[in-house]
């Protein structure tokens, strides 16, 4: 079997393009997976097992800030936890350590060594990689080496006073190891600040808040050089996959940085004014993001049967033509979203189906070529109003807030957000106009209402203290999210605890977003996705604070963040309650790709303004309108659409 199938016979069966091997479609869906031989690997030669290399800044902000002693003495725990397929095997990934700020230093831990021996590349307009034997090595055979190596380097930088760092040759090193290593692999990089020293992709600082709303605003979400596209390319051909993780205390222009991460596959995780009391989320990201099962050097390739075609994708992701999507890394945690258009007519005899194939020929952390095929069959309607009834409203929104947020790059905001609610009125006007009932079917019912969270979010309608590089972090991360992903994001899931069942495994119904719906004597739980708050009411009873907090007043619950948000930590109580609520935070984060910060937010507390900005159906302090309000605004195009009744009252 290969990804190059072609389908036959109306859709029900799809012919290998080079083989001849026809294969019959199950009614419904179905995956497999093959070993792929000789023939689908680069340059007809077996891949070697994958590497991870390490980089971490060692500039004077990145040490200060503690992120470099807590990263080096993360990386001795994980180096047991690195990919595998089987647990009872040792892994196969080899790993490398680079450190930089305005210069590179590269480490030989070959097992042999009695210590490390660190390599300097000063020229970095002409990066090269100053080693090959004892750079790349088998965690098993030289950790005494590796570990020694990340005791030192905290100490070799703990006097440092240099503060400017370079970031595109960074990768570039990384890039030409991983070429040299005839492999490929992934590069976790540890980054701090603006990269200004003199070097390739050399940035400016560019934030400039007298853009935001004018027709210049989308250059800011452009890269501001071209070389890291150029960059990006190179890593991808070469399965060279970045993950990027930000520790910034100030513009550091995402919308530039994270275009190669975005465009190999990889991920961007940000953490602002980093503390290493606050540590929680870096750590606990980077260990996932390490213990991940990846595929490597990965293409995908998307057929159907006659009648639909795929027409646009959505992701993180590089594509070279318009069929074939490229990813350096491809893990559980992306998304890769396709556009289908029926332009044709449905072949006769298809049994009422359409029919989809999805192939991903990728190499695994073991080192082995493999084909995974996806096919799915889809039921075909006749009538609008059948469409209707069976379509899903956060698919919808999924999508669209993906166009919209890719249109950002080409058009001023004011034009996405005017283009999602046209979208929106003709999705429900074409309702009106084909179907006798004014009212729309219990699935579209939602619609408006999410499409003003969309229209409220700090992308498109941002708050005054939303950062440049916030919009741009989560612009890019909203590409790749899935549909119960952007669901919770653009409309939070908020709890009514204290009406929780102790006896059961339920959880209690969650209520609309609406400061209305808070009572001053309950206890909430919303979460976004992102960040978990725990609002407390001020009359809240004295048993739900004692089975909580362990304190029997309002007064005496100490939040415990300060500044900078610092999460908080629930008190480990013996009783029901505290163990239920417990169980829900953890519950929680381990459906989530990123690590959730748990904030406690008293009422009345300053914090409690950040908070209430994720009540969504509310209006917000920075003119985002109210679910009312914006059915009201937009009455010709949306309300009239919607009918007497088929708004969400």
């Amino acid at each position: 079997m290969c990804p190059y199938m072609q389908f036959i016979e109306g859709g029900r069966r799809f012919q290998c393009a080079f083989c001849s091997c026809v294969t019959e479609v199950p009614p419904h869906y179905f995956h497999y997976e093959f070993l792929a031989t000789v023939d689908y690997c680069k340059n007809n030669k077996v891949p070697q097992p994958p590497a991870f290399i390490f980089m971490i800044d060692v500039s004077y902000n990145a040490v200060k800030s503690g992120m470099v002693g807590i990263v080096c003495q993360e990386l001795k725990t994980l180096l047991d936890y690195l990919p595998r397929e089987n647990p009872e095997v040792e892994s196969n990934v080899r790993v490398g350590f680079v450190t930089y700020n305005k210069v590179l230093h590269f480490y030989n831990v070959k097992s042999t060594l009695a210590q490390p021996q660190m390599m300097v590349v000063s020229d970095v307009a002409d990066m090269f990689v100053p080693l090959l034997d004892g750079f790349l090595v088998s965690v098993s055979e030289s950790r005494v080496v590796i570990e020694s190596l990340l005791d030192k380097i905290p100490e070799m930088f703990a006097d440092t006073r240099e503060t400017e760092t370079v970031f595109a040759p960074v990768i570039q090193a990384g890039l030409d190891a991983l070429k040299a290593a005839d492999c490929a692999g992934k590069l976790f990089i540890f980054h701090t600040s603006l990269p200004i020293a003199e070097a390739p992709g050399k940035l400016k600082n560019r934030e400039d808040k007298k853009l935001v709303g004018t027709d210049k605003e989308k250059s800011l979400f452009q890269p501001q050089v071209s070389f890291y596209g150029n960059l990006a390319k190179e890593c991808v051909a070469q399965g060279c996959c970045v993950d990027l993780f930000l520790f910034p205390n100030q513009y550091v222009d995402v919308a530039t940085l994270a275009v190669v991460p975005v465009s190999t596959g990889g991920s961007v995780y940000k953490y602002r004014y980093f503390q290493v009391r606050g540590r929680s989320a870096s750590l606990n990201d980077l260990r996932r993001d390490v213990q991940k099962q990846m595929g490597f050097d990965a293409v995908m390739r998307v057929r159907t049967s006659t009648g639909i075609r795929a027409t646009d994708f959505f992701g993180s992701f590089y594509m070279s033509n318009t069929t074939d999507v490229e990813l350096a890394g491809l893990d559980c945690d992306k998304t890769v979203t396709v556009e289908f258009r029926h332009d044709d007519k449905l072949s006769e005899g298809d049994g009422g189906r359409s029919y989809r194939c999805c192939a991903v020929l990728y190499t695994s952390c073991n080192g082995q070529r493999r084909l995974r095929i996806h096919n799915m069959a889809v039921n075909c309607c006749a009538q609008l109003a059948d469409l209707y009834r069976n379509c899903e409203t956060d698919t919808i929104i999924n999508f669209f807030t993906k166009y919209a947020y890719r249109s950002m790059l080409s058009s001023p905001t004011k034009t996405v957000r005017d283009s999602l609610v046209n979208q929106c009125a003709q999705i429900l006007a074409c309702y009106r106009k084909k179907t006798v009932p004014l009212i729309l079917p219990e699935c579209m019912k939602l619609l408006p209402v999410y499409l003003n969270c969309v229209l409220k979010s700090d992308v498109l309608h941002p708050a005054a203290d939303t950062s440049l590089d916030d919009r741009a972090y989560l612009r890019q991360l909203v590409s790749a999210m899935d549909v119960a992903e952007s669901h919770v994001f653009f409309y939070p899931r908020l709890l009514p605890l204290h009406k929780m069942d102790v006896e059961t495994d339920t959880l209690p119904v969650a209520v609309r977003d609406s400061e209305e719906r808070l009572s001053k004597g309950g206890l909430y739980l919303l979460e976004t996705g992102l960040h978990l708050f725990l609002w407390v009411g001020a009359n809240a009873q004295q048993e739900l604070l004692q089975n909580v907090f362990g304190v029997p007043a309002f007064g005496q619950i100490d939040p415990q963040h300060g500044e900078n948000q610092r999460e908080t930590s629930l008190p480990v109580l013996d009783n029901p309650y505290s163990k239920k609520l417990r169980g829900i935070v953890e519950s929680f984060r381990t459906q989530r790709p990123r690590y959730m910060k748990l904030l406690v937010v008293k009422q009345e507390d300053k914090l409690e303004l950040i908070f209430k900005h994720f009540l969504v159906e509310d209006k917000n302090g920075c003119g985002g309108a109210s679910y009312v309000d914006f059915l009201l605004s937009h009455t010709e195009s949306v309300l009239v659409c919607v009918g007497v009744g088929g708004a969400y009252c």
